[in-house]
Order: C-alpha cells, then structure tokens, then sequence
C-alpha cells in the first residue's frame, strides 16, 4: 500500500509540475498578444501564482482522500473474508445423506459435488441427486472444499432408551398355583376335530361353521363332571391354516391329535406332528370315526411310527383312545387322558401381578370395534386394566367369555373375550399390562420407533443394493463402449433409445390384461394372514402378475371399492359382508366384489381370475386328411395354376376351413383353398374316399406326388395359470 501512494504522490508532483510550465507558457503568449492590443484593449493585471496555488491544494485534498479510501478498502475485504472463511469452515454432515443434501448443508450446487469427486475411484457417472453417499466420499468432499467436518446428532436418536414393555421374571414357587391345562385339537381336515370338540362342550359349532370346516381358532373353557376345568383350542385343520395352527402350538400344554380310523395319516396330520415338536408339547392321540365299518385303529398307531409317536401299545408315552365323536363314545376317557397328562405336568401360574397372556384373535365389531380372544398366561384380567400389544393398546371395557357372557375377571389359562382396543392387534401378539395409559402410549410410541428403524436400515440395504447393481451395469456399459469412436457410440445408444420408445396404447392393454390387482378383506385378522400367506406361494409372475393393493378386516367399505377402481383390482371378501349401497357403487365403477364363506372357493376363484387375465392358447383340431395322387397345371388367362389331384383318406374336406401341406412329415405351406373341385364341378365339402382337385393360395408351392394335405380348423382354449397353491 505504501509504494502505491509513493508512486501516486509522485505522479500527481510530475502532473501539478506540467500545469505549471503550462501557465507560464500561456502568461507569456498572453504577454506578447496584450503589448499588440493595448492600445485599443487595457487589460487589468492578474495576480501572479494564484492557479499554481488552487492546483496544489486541490491535487492535496485528493490525495488525502485516496489514502483515506485505500485504507478502507484494504481493511474491509479482509474482514469479510475472515468473517465468510468462518461461516463456511464447518459443514454439518451425516451417514447415508444424499448428493443434494450435502450440497445444501456445504452451500454449493450440486456440480461442485461431482467436480470433487471427479479423479477418485466413484464412478461419477452413477452418481444421481437422490444417490446416497459413503462416508469416505462424504469426507472427500469436504476435504476438497477445504471445509469442516462436523457429525450430526443424529446419533443421539440410536441410544433413545429403551421404553418397551416386557414379560416379568419367573415368579417365586411359593406363589404358583394350579391351573387348567390349555389344550390344543389338532388334525387333517374333516378329521372329526370340531364335532369332538362339539359333543365335549355340548354346542352345535360344528353346524355353524361354513362347509363343516372351522376358519377360526376358538378357544373354549369346558367343564367337565369330574369338576376339572380344560381349554381348548380348536386350530383349523385345512392346509391354508398351517400358521394358525403354528401359533396355536405355540399358546398350549397338550396337543390332541385326531386322526381318522378310516383315513390314517394325511398332510395335515404330519403338519400338527411337526409343529408339536417344535414347540415341544406332548401329544394325546384320539383315534377318531372308529363307529365306521372300515376303521383300522391299528393301522394309524403303525403309520405313525414313521414320524417318531409311539403308542403306549407300543412301548411309547403316547395315551390312544378310541374315539367316536359322532356318537360321543369314549370321550370321557379322551378327557381323562387329558387331565391324567396335565397332573403329571403340573401346570402352574402365578395369578398376582400384572397380567401376561396371547392374542389368540382378533377382529372388529361393528358395535363394539376392535375385539380380540386373548388367553391369560399369568396375573388376573380386570376390568380398567391397560393392556399392550404389539403396536396397539387398550383400556378393557368389556369381557366376555366363549358364550358372550360378561366376566369380571379372567384367571391363567381362561379363554377371555377382550373389548377397548384402540387399534386391531394381530392374532399371535403377546399381551403385557402397563401400569397407565401413558405408559401405554410410551410402549407402543417405542415400538413403532423401532420398527421404523428396522425399515430404515432395509431401506438403506436396499438402496446400496441398488446403487451397486447401477455401477455394475453402468461400468459393463463403458467396458462395452469404451473401444468405439464417440460417433459409433453415439448412434448405437441412439438406436438403443429407439427400440425403448413408449408402449402404443394397443401393447399397453396387453400388460394391463397380464397384472391382476386384488383387495383383500377378512372378517378376522387370522383369516387375512391366512389368505396373505396362500398368496405368498403364487410362483407364476410370469404368466400374470398378482398384485396386493390392500388388505385389512372388516366388511368392504367405499374405500375399498375406490381403491379397486383406481388399480383396476378384484376385491376378495372373506367372511365379510358388502351392503347394498356399497355393491351398487361398485357395479357403476366396474369393479368386481367377491364374497366366500369358504377359505379354498376363495383361493379357486383367484385362480380362475388369473386364469382369465392370460391369453387363450390356440388348438388345431383335424377335419380331414387327404393325399396327393397327381400334379398337373391349368390355365387361368395368362397364369399357370398347379393343381393337385388329391384322395381324402379319413375325415372330410371343407373348402372354408384351414389347410396345410405337408412333406416328408414337415409342414412347408398353411393358409386356404381358391378352388375344390369333384371331376369339373366346385363342391364345398370333399368326404373320405372321393377324389377332388385343389388349387392353394400361394402359387409358388410345387406339389408331389405323396404330399398330404390337411383340413384343420383353430379353436380358442381358455388358458390355465400353473400356480399350485398346494391343496
């Protein structure tokens, strides 16, 4: 800055120096033209070096403003720089955050993101606004920006205390107390399972349920004449019910397995034997239907010796008694048995404390709203009690027992019927009192906190997943450009361009036909997990795509329908109802309603639906066969037409049918006739043994001697989805 004013000092010395020559010279001229014109002009004197005085000062004043204003201009950049320098030095960073949002956070665009990434090892070419970044190249990036790192607090959010709810500790011996034991019936469907259970409990379930097959699981409390007390779980034995019938393994002391004299073994039974074993429960066999002519006893208590239940008969521990439950025969014995099991177990429960049990199921009343059957492992159900499961809670309003009958209280291993539930919870969720309704809202808060968590990290897995799978494919599209000139790579990725041109509106109701959306509603939550479940084996995406837009339990309400519309869907009611009002928006909307009382109709009707989403395959059906005895020519004005002198050896040949010619056992021409004739007459239809002459559409075709040709027509068969959902 000095030297600046030095020089600036001594050039505005220099310029006042040449002003004043420049006066001089000027008063001189002056003096030599004033003697000439004095006579006529006087001319008043001017003082001497007034010009030279007002310049100096002038030039003075300047130059004391300059220095003023370069100061100024000096000290004020620097500052500001330093206060920007500070501002922008530390840069806010976390895991996982985007290109865009580190470029927000660091105040840049985002090309300043791909230039400081440029001449490293990410391949930049991959890299999109919404593209996750490593922590290495985050720390890259700021590096290069001459930034600094600073962590967000995000962390603090993954040490959040835990404020989940869970079971006590084992309970002191002192305090344990008998209880009934919980047992579950289980079986092959049509077993007899729900008619033993009917005749135990003197009700008529079994002609209340749909097609004679239970959908639910029931639980029940049956007393017995000797006084003891049994719950039972009457599991559905279908094979759509596998899960049901896992969970129901899951809750219970003892495992009654049915089997059917008359049947023996089947699926379903090898199912409830390996579920029992992995919820190591032990097993009372009932060998059921032994009233039947054809009953084996014997030949189930062998069969099951392949799967490791060996009869006491046998040298096992497995109780088998015969059991008639169409005619209630033995089944004081079977309830015997039971009890005879339960004293050597010696079931016990602490019924103090806050209270733990099972969501048995689970699903929604119109007047009452959500409902659960729940079984109370330990502690006393009470009315006000607050309750946890899952992701929802409840204050209990209202209990009832399995004939709806009010209940105050609910003891270890009562079945209870359970009202006040905020939310559905899902059949199979563990119940647990808390101790007020904020506590409440603190577990299911951290619950869904942490499944959010949990989706978060599948969602990160899944993007870098992807991300990895872009680069790879994006680096085999450089390894297979990389030896072409950028000319040829051009015009290739042009015609690449063209073939991915937008689907004509022709191609995209063909995809639209091969996609089938379904809504799916059930009466409880245990049907809908069933239903879901079936879906879950669907194999055949292929041939059409099966798409869950929603499900839920309930009846079908306006939403659905909506819904529906919107993607085009089926809605699939199981157990559930449409009203009026509903069925007629849907038949204004097109939208199909489907309502099934039985699990596998349901799963039939699906399968049809898909079936009629795929295209008909087309079958030649053969009309008549005849071969070729001569080839000669006729003339048809200027033309030569080949014509063939033909027999009909079986069948019939129809002029307005399809033919096709065929050589040496290949087909070398389809399409039709332009003439069929008997001696020199046109005839429509040529029968077996007859001889005619043809003419085909295609002149170029040389008939041989020994050529057969064939009269077919085409029909159009309904095609059949090959998914197989196992029963």
């Amino acid at each position: 800055m000095n030297q600046k004013l030095l020089k600036l000092e001594n050039l505005l010395r220099f310029h006042t120096v040449c002003r004043q020559l420049h006066s001089l010279g000027q008063r001189r001229t002056f003096a030599q033209w004033r003697r000439v014109f004095s006579s006529a002009y006087p001319v008043r004197p001017a003082p001497q070096h007034t010009g030279s005085w007002q310049t100096d000062s002038l030039f003075g004043t300047a130059l004391s403003q300059y220095r003023l204003l370069v100061t100024k201009k000096e000290v004020r950049p620097r500052k500001s720089q330093l206060s920007s320098t500070k501002s922008k030095k530390e840069v806010e960073v976390w895991i996982g955050m985007t290109v865009e949002e580190l470029a927000r956070a660091m105040e840049k665009d985002i090309d300043f993101i791909y230039e400081a990434l440029l001449n490293t090892t990410m391949d930049i070419d991959s890299l999109e606004a919404d593209s996750h970044l490593d922590e290495v190249w985050i720390k890259e990036v700021i590096k290069k920006a001459g930034m600094k790192l600073k962590w967000s607090k995000l962390k603090q959010d993954k040490v959040r205390e835990n404020k989940d709810a869970v079971r006590r500790p084992q309970a002191d011996p002192a305090l344990l107390t008998p209880r009934s034991p919980v047992v579950t019936i289980m079986g092959h469907v049509d077993h007899g399972k729900t008619t033993l259970l009917d005749k135990l409990r003197k009700t008529q379930v079994a002609a209340m349920e749909a097609g004679g097959i239970t959908q639910h699981i029931g639980a029940f409390l049956v007393s017995l004449p000797s006084g003891e007390k049994i719950t039972f779980l009457d599991t559905p034995g279908h094979a759509a019910f596998s899960a049901m019938r896992a969970r129901g393994a899951q809750v219970t002391d003892i495992i009654i397995l049915v089997v059917a004299a008359d049947d023996g073994v089947m699926k379903q039974t090898v199912e409830s034997i390996q579920h029992a074993k992995d919820a190591q429960v032990p097993i009372v066999l009932a060998i059921n239907k032994c009233d039947k002519a054809e009953a084996d006893p014997e030949k189930v208590k062998k069969e099951l010796l392949a799967y490791d239940v060996v009869c006491e008969d046998y040298g096992g521990d497995v109780q088998a008694v015969h059991v008639s439950a169409l005619t209630g025969d033995n089944l004081m014995a079977l309830a015997e048995a039971t009890i005879t099991l339960a004293e050597i177990l010696e079931l016990k429960a602490d019924p103090t404390g806050p209270v733990e049990g099972t969501v048995i199921e689970s699903f929604t009343d119109k007047g009452r709203g959500p409902v659960t059957t729940a079984i109370i492992q330990r502690g006393t159900l009470r009315k006000g009690s607050i309750l946890v499961a899952g992701k929802s809670w409840a204050k209990v309003r209202l209990m009832f027992d399995e004939n709806g009958k009010s209940v105050n209280e609910a003891y270890p291993s009562m079945p209870v019927g359970i009202i006040g539930w905020k939310d559905l919870p899902s059949a199979g969720d563990e119940i647990l009192e808390v101790e007020s309704e904020a506590r409440a809202h603190e577990v299911v808060d951290w619950r869904k906190y942490e499944q959010e968590q949990e989706k978060n990290k599948e969602a990160l897995k899944t993007i870098e997943e992807k991300r990895k799978e872009h680069q790879e494919a994006h680096r085999k599209d450089r390894e297979k450009y990389g030896n072409l000139h950028w000319k040829e790579r051009s015009f290739i990725k042009y015609q690449e361009r063209k073939e991915q041109k937008l689907l004509r509106p022709k191609e995209k109701v063909e995809r639209d036909s091969n996609m089938l959306p379904v809504i799916i509603k059930g009466d409880v939550d245990g049907s809908v997990e069933t239903i879901l479940n079936i879906m879950d084996t669907y194999d055949a995406s292929h041939e059409c795509e099966l798409e869950l837009v929603h499900f839920g339990v309930g009846d079908i309400s306006e939403n659905d329908v909506n819904l529906a519309e919107a993607f085009h869907g089926v809605i699939y009611g199981f157990n559930v109802n449409a009203g009026k009002v509903i069925q007629e928006s849907a038949a204004k909307k097109g939208v199909k309603i489907k309502l099934h009382k039985i699990i596998y109709r349901l799963v039939e009707d699906l399968q049809e639906e898909l079936s009629s989403r795929l295209p008909c395959t087309v079958e030649e059906h053969t009309v008549g066969e005849a071969s070729i005895l001569a080839t000669f020519s006729i003339t048809e004005g200027k033309k030569k037409v080949p014509v063939a002198g033909c027999r009909v050896q079986k069948g019939q040949l129809e002029k307005q049918k399809k033919f096709k010619l065929i050589r040496n056992g290949d087909i070398i021409w389809k399409g039709s006739l332009t003439s069929l004739k008997h001696h020199k007459d046109d005839v429509s239809v040529i029968k077996t043994g007859m001889d005619c002459g043809l003419s085909l559409d295609e002149e170029m075709i040389e008939f041989k001697v020994g050529d057969r040709i064939v009269c077919y027509e085409e029909n159009e068969v309904l095609a059949k989805t090959s998914w197989d959902p196992g029963f």
